[in-house]
């Protein structure tokens, strides 16, 4: 219910800006043990968008700062982190997306091109916090061609997705 709350939210407050991807979402609330925990763990969104400037964020200055409507991740951005010195070593979507699921270059992970699948036996961000006991979700676009794997849930677009009233294939 709570996931479907998020995804509705999610896909009405995001659809107006480019933000095609949202990776994971994880609630850290599984057992009696974790929730004693929980102060001391972080709950991590990761947003990921596809195919557009760091300046269509709003929140990374540029001249498209004061124009980008999109209060709620100017909101995430400042009550949390935001990567502002990293670097893609593979700008194709395929095998950059798995470089960041996995944290492997692509002479390791085996996604090379648009066309690369990544195995659902990899090694997974998604993987290492499930067995640290967070939840995990992914809602939105996939584009490893194989189902997710590490994850308790997922809803992926199909393919590349229809970004507007996107259908999923769901977990």
């Amino acid at each position: 219910m709570r996931l479907q709350l998020l995804q509705t939210n999610l896909t009405m407050k995001l659809s107006n800006i480019t933000i095609l991807f949202v990776t994971f979402l994880i609630d850290a609330s599984v057992t009696n043990a974790q929730v004693e925990r929980k102060g001391s763990r972080p709950n991590i969104i990761y947003i990921m968008g596809d195919d557009h400037t760091s300046q269509a964020w709003g929140i990374y200055g540029g001249v498209l700062k004061d124009y980008v409507r999109n209060e709620n991740i100017k909101r995430l951005a400042e009550e949390g982190a935001v990567l502002n010195n990293a670097f893609c070593t593979n700008s194709i979507c395929v095998p950059s997306r798995a470089t960041i699921m996995t944290g492997q270059y692509s002479n390791h992970n085996g996604v090379y091109t648009l066309g690369d699948a990544l195995s659902p036996d990899s090694v997974s961000i998604a993987k290492v916090l499930h067995q640290s006991g967070y939840q995990t979700a992914l809602i939105g676009k996939w584009h490893l061609k194989k189902e997710p794997a590490g994850f308790d849930h997922f809803m992926v677009m199909p393919g590349q997705g229809v970004y507007f009233n996107p259908v999923f294939n769901r977990s």
